[in-house]
C-alpha cells in the first residue's frame, strides 16, 4: 500500500501528466496516419527523451506505444488502410460495415474493444506483479541469458516463411553489437583500425535508420496518396453498450493479447489471428466474418491493446524486451541507470506502479479524446504522404545529430535507412536486427559472468529455472521442427494430385 501511495505522488507532477496527455493525444494522431506508426515516432523522441526525467520519457513514450492502435483503426475503417500495421485484421469486417452504412457503429466498437483490452492488460499486469516481484530474485546470470536466448528463438521462429532471412537478421543484430569496445577486458572487435567504430554502431542510430529514415525514403519514393474521407455522423457511445453483448469475445481475445505479449517475438499479429479464429469459430453467424462481423472487429481491436501491457512483462521482470518498440524503451532505462530485472522489483516496486497507473490512464484519456474528436483526426488522415517523409527524414536527421553531435551517426543510419527501405520493399522483417542488438547485448554479458561458476555443462542447467528455460528452449524448435514435418508430409499429396491431374490431361 505504501508503494502505491509513493506511485501515485510520482505521477501527481506536472510533467508527468503532460507528458501522459501528450504521448496518449500524439499516440492517436499519429496512429491515424497511414505510413507513420508508433516504432517511428518513438524512434524519433528517443534522443529527447535520454534528457527527461525517466519516469516522464517513458510515460511519454507508453503514451504513444499504447495509444497508436486506437488511431490506426480509424483509416482501417474508413479507407481499407490501417494506420498501423497491428490494425490490418481490423479492415476485414471494419471497412465492409463501413460500405455497408455502419461507419459510425464500427468506429464505435473498435473504441470500445481496444479500450477493454488495454484496460483488460493492464489489470492482468498489476495482479502478476506479486508474482513478478517473487520469482525475479531467483534470477541469476544463466537464467536470464537463456531467458534471452528464448527470446531470440522466438522471434526468429515467429516470421514463419522467413525464418532464414530472420534468423540471418538477428544475428548481423548481435554481430553490430559486437563492435567497438567488448564489456569485460574493453579490448577493441571488428574495428579494423577505425576510430569511428571504437565507440560502436549505437543503438538508437540504428533505430532510427531501420525505422524513422527507411519509412521517409518509403513514402518519398511512392506514389503521391492523399485520400478522401466521409464525416462520421452522430454519438459513438453506443459501442460501449454493444460490446457488452460480446463481452466473451472481447474477454478471450484480451486474454490471447495477454498471453501473446508476454512472449518474446509474438506480439500482435499472433494474438490477433489466434483471437480471429476462436470468434469466428464459436460465433452463431460465421459466415458474417470479412463482410462486416462485429464480433471479428472486436476480437481485432481487444487482442492487438491489451498485448502493450503485457509486453513489459518481460521486459520490467527481466529486462528483456519481446519487440521493437520495448527495447527503445529499454534504452530509455539504461540511459538513466534504472535497470529493469529482479532488483528494479525489489527496489523500486513505486516505480513499476507509476508506470502500471500511467498505461491506465492513457487508455481513459485516449477514449474520452476519441469519443469527442473523431472527425477532426480524418482531417489529419488526409496529409499528403510526401509532405510527411519529408518531416519525418527532418526529425530524424535533427535527433539522430542531437545524439552526440556526430555527422558520422548521420551516415551510418542513413545507410541502415537504406536497409531497412530495400527489406520493406523485399517484405523481409526489420525487428530481428533490433532484438539481436539489445537481446544479443545481455546474452553475451551474462554468459559470461556465468560461466565462472559453470565447470560442467550441466552445471548451467542445475537449477530449477534454468532448467525451465532450458525445456522451453528444446520444447519449442522440436514443436518447430515437428510442424515443419507435417507441413511438408501435407504438401506430398497435393503435388502428387496436382502431377496426377496434369497427366490425365
Amino acid at each position: 500500500m505504501e508503494d502505491l501511495v509513493s506511485a501515485v505522488g510520482l505521477l501527481a507532477r506536472w510533467d508527468v501528466l503532460a507528458a501522459l496527455l501528450v504521448g496518449s493525444v500524439g499516440g492517436v494522431v499519429i496512429g491515424a496516419i497511414p505510413g507513420v506508426g508508433a516504432a517511428v515516432a518513438i524512434a524519433i523522441l528517443l534522443p529527447a527523451t535520454f534528457s527527461l526525467d525517466p519516469l516522464v520519457g517513458l510515460t511519454l513514450l507508453l503514451g504513444i506505444y499504447g495509444s497508436s492502435m486506437y488511431g490506426g483503426s480509424i483509416p482501417a475503417i474508413l479507407i481499407n488502410t490501417p494506420g498501423t500495421a497491428v490494425n490490418a485484421l481490423t479492415t476485414y469486417d471494419g471497412y465492409p460495415m463501413t460500405k455497408a452504412g455502419q461507419a459510425k457503429r464500427a468506429i464505435s466498437l473498435a473504441y470500445s474493444a481496444s479500450f477493454f483490452g488495454g484496460i483488460f492488460g493492464i489489470l492482468c499486469l498489476i495482479l502478476l506483479s506479486p508474482v513478478l516481484a517473487w520469482i525475479a530474485p531467483h534470477f541469476g546470470s544463466r537464467e536470464i541469458f537463456l531467458a534471452a536466448l528464448l527470446g531470440i528463438i522466438l522471434v526468429v521462429l515467429a516470421h514463419r516463411g522467413q525464418i532464414f532471412a530472420a534468423g540471418m537478421l538477428a544475428s548481423l543484430g548481435i554481430f553490430l553489437n559486437t563492435v567497438g569496445l567488448e564489456p569485460i577486458k574493453y579490448t577493441q572487435r571488428f574495428t579494423f583500425g577505425q576510430s569511428w567504430l571504437s565507440s560502436g554502431v549505437d543503438l538508437i542510430v540504428v533505430v532510427l535508420g531501420l525505422f524513422a529514415l527507411s519509412q521517409a525514403f518509403l513514402l518519398l519514393t511512392e506514389k503521391e496518396e492523399s485520400p478522401r474521407l466521409q464525416k462520421v455522423t452522430g454519438s459513438l457511445f453506443s459501442g460501449l453498450k454493444e460490446l457488452f453483448g460480446h463481452k466473451r469475445v472481447a474477454a478471450v481475445a484480451s486474454g490471447f493479447g495477454v498471453l501473446m505479449g508476454m512472449v518474446p517475438g509474438v506480439g500482435e499479429f499472433t494474438a490477433q489471428f489466434m483471437s480471429y479464429t476462436y470468434a469466428q469459430k464459436s460465433s452463431k453467424n460465421p459466415e458474417l466474418f470479412g463482410k462486416g462481423s462485429p464480433e471479428g472487429l472486436i476480437a481485432a481491436e481487444s487482442a492487438n491493446n491489451a498485448v502493450p501491457a503485457a509486453a513489459m512483462i518481460p521486459l520490467l521482470a527481466l529486462g528483456i524486451p519481446g519487440e521493437a518498440l520495448t527495447a527503445m524503451m529499454l534504452s530509455v532505462f539504461y540511459v538513466h541507470n534504472v535497470i529493469p530485472g529482479p532488483q528494479l522489483f525489489q527496489n523500486e516496486l513505486d516505480f513499476v506502479y507509476a508506470l502500471y497507473i500511467a498505461m491506465m490512464l492513457l487508455n481513459v484519456i485516449v477514449l474520452i479524446f476519441l469519443l469527442f474528436s473523431t472527425n477532426l483526426l480524418t482531417k489529419i488522415i488526409q496529409i499528403p504522404t510526401r509532405f510527411l517523409g519529408v518531416v519525418i527524414l527532418i526529425l530524424s536527421f535533427v535527433g539522430i545529430y542531437s545524439l552526440r553531435n556526430s555527422t558520422t551517426d548521420c551516415a551510418i543510419a542513413a545507410a541502415f535507412g537504406l536497409l531497412g527501405l530495400i527489406l520493406k520493399r523485399q517484405n523481409l522483417p526489420i525487428v530481428p536486427i533490433v532484438l539481436g542488438m539489445v537481446l544479443g547485448g545481455i546474452m553475451e554479458t551474462k554468459l559470461r559472468s556465468a560461466m565462472i561458476r559453470v565447470k560442467e555443462p550441466l552445471d548451467f542447467i542445475d537449477r530449477p529455472i534454468a532448467a525451465i528455460l532450458f525445456g522451453f528452449i528444446i520444447l519449442v524448435i522440436v514443436l518447430h521442427i515437428r510442424t515443419l514435418i507435417i507441413e511438408h508430409r501435407n504438401r506430398e499429396p497435393d503435388a502428387d494430385h496436382n502431377l496426377h491431374d496434369t497427366q490425365m490431361r
